[in-house]
């Protein structure tokens, strides 16, 4: 598919919400982040994410970017949350992108973002009139192009792109081992949007940095098929490999991922056949380490009393089973699942009764409740 928005430039996107910090305190490094901007730039990157939400990535935006390159030289994205947690009214909501202006001094955003739309914040965008706004920012020169970016179900996706057909774009999740996971659902998300002639820009490539530290059995299957290469790099080059894919998002942290990326987008070559069968075996070897057999068949769900998503939780429960980091697993248990937590679970059966998968459901909801609860 033709990309008409974006020209001469690396495939590869600098997500500026996981800056480098200064050692010791919350403070982003100012200087480091500088050099990284100037690395990616001088191997021809141009395309920089930012968001009204990332505490401190706009103003370090300005500094490393805006303030020392001319404006025409690099592609800025920024995003509107309508979400509860960042805005309590369609003004204040309406206002994020002069805040976000006036943080960056970018003087416009080149592309503009309805960030992060799932079934928990849907209506804020309806009811704040965002989509309307959307493009009115656009014919007063605000912005150049619009989109949003999306965590939600293929379904939803589908009436959102027929509901809004002037959509230019939309941002995705999009991994190896999320590509045919069935709460992310990435492959069918990607293949409603190339069906809606709507390109795709990638988010969390490498999930989180856990790609580019697998498990050691999908280490060794890496590192046979190639030594040189390391571990994120496989996963950045899956995703840019896609067709209707037009940049692919990496959230870098210190100059060490930077180089690590430009080495593999610099002179970007798709995944060979040979490549993508060694991440089918890689994927498959992860996948082992998930734990919970759940289908996301929803099955369960209707009828629970207590409103628990129970399909959504076990996902969560699957990657802290998949990589081990707690910390995060528990983050993610705090906003991911949505409903009522596993804890209110009152025993009742019924979600065992509708299990096809016949999961004991009850005892797995307790391990959740000791482990991300507890």
């Amino acid at each position: 598919m033709e990309n008409k928005l974006i020209d001469n430039c690396l495939k590869l996107g600098f997500g500026m919400m996981r800056l480098p910090r200064i050692e010791g305190t919350k403070d982003i490094d100012i200087e480091q982040t500088k050099r990284m901007v100037d690395a990616f730039i001088e191997a021809g990157g141009k395309y920089f994410d930012t968001a009204y939400v990332y505490e401190g990535s706009e103003a370090a935006t300005k500094a490393a970017l805006c303030d020392r390159y001319p404006r025409s030289s690099y592609y800025l994205a920024d995003k509107l949350n309508a979400s509860a947690f960042a805005c309590k009214s369609e003004e204040e909501a309406k206002n994020e992108i002069h805040v976000s202006l006036e943080r960056t001094g970018a003087g416009y955003f080149d592309f503009y973002l309805l960030h992060g739309i799932d079934e928990g914040n849907k209506d804020h965008f309806d009811q704040y009139g965002i989509w309307e706004y959307m493009r009115k920012l656009k014919s007063e020169g605000f912005i150049k192009h619009y989109g949003f970016s999306f965590h939600s179900s293929p379904e939803h996706l589908d009436q959102l792109l027929t509901d809004h057909p002037d959509t230019e774009f939309v941002q995705l999740q999009i991994n190896y081992t999320d590509w045919d996971d069935p709460f992310i659902a990435s492959r069918r998300c990607y293949e409603v949007a190339t069906r809606h002639g709507v390109p795709v820009i990638v988010m969390e490539p490498v999930k989180g940095g856990k790609l580019a530290d697998p498990p050691q059995p999908v280490k060794d299957i890496l590192l046979q098929a190639n030594p040189d290469a390391s571990y994120a790099s496989w996963a950045v080059r899956y995703a840019a490999s896609l067709p209707n894919v037009m940049m692919v998002l990496s959230g870098m942290s210190d100059m060490r991922q930077m180089d690590d990326n430009l080495s593999s987008m610099r002179c970007f070559l798709p995944l060979s056949d040979e490549e993508q069968r060694v991440l089918v075996a890689a994927n498959q070897t992860l996948a082992q380490f998930a734990g919970i057999a759940c289908t996301a068949c929803h099955y369960c769900t209707p009828g629970c009393p207590m409103d628990i998503h129970i399909p959504e939780i076990f996902g969560v429960m699957n990657v802290y089973k998949m990589y081990g980091d707690l910390k995060e697993a528990r983050n993610e248990y705090g906003w991911r699942p949505g409903g009522a937590k596993a804890s209110a679970c009152i025993q009742c059966g019924q979600c065992e009764n509708a299990c096809p998968q016949h999961l004991p459901i009850i005892s797995l909801l307790e391990e959740v409740v000791k482990t991300l609860e507890e």
